[in-house]
């Protein structure tokens, strides 16, 4: 008696090349196609739920800002006393933004930028402003708070 019968039932190796060559296929279109689909991972969480302390008005450059990281805050001074508060946490991925320059507030990990007067959008790929928060100035301290 032969073995043709057993050797029939395995896959030839073609067979098994074209089959892990399909599953890499899928596995990369999908992987691929999943990068791109549009998603922001910014979440409403991320904006402070209380009021937070932050540090003294004149730490607030005139034209420009300074970032509170740990409470997820920037401050910007557009002009001289005019103090805005807006969330430190990018509209696009989630990224805290690390720089006030020119004019904008700045997002390291995809380039985003921020208008320092109204946190609108001055270049993408953010779509969303930054959202906005209650500042309260009182001498020399300064809190923020969701609006």
């Amino acid at each position: 008696m032969t073995d043709n019968a057993s050797e029939s039932k395995s896959p030839s190796r073609r067979t098994v090349l074209q089959g892990a060559t399909a599953t890499g296929v899928t596995a990369i279109v999908g992987v691929t196609a999943t990068s791109c689909a549009p998603t922001t991972h910014y979440t409403p969480g991320a904006v402070p739920t209380a009021p937070v302390s932050l540090g003294k008005p004149s730490d607030v450059p005139v034209g420009g800002g300074k970032i509170y990281a740990d409470q997820k805050v920037v401050v910007t001074q557009p002009t001289q006393g005019e103090y805005r508060a807006f969330t430190a946490v990018c509209t696009h991925h989630g990224c805290l933004v690390t720089k006030v320059k020119s004019g904008t507030i700045q997002c390291p990990c995809h380039g985003a930028k921020f208008d320092i007067k109204d946190g609108s959008v001055t270049h993408g790929p953010a779509k969303d402003p930054l959202p906005e928060l209650k500042i309260t100035i009182n001498g020399e301290s300064m809190t923020a708070e969701p609006k």
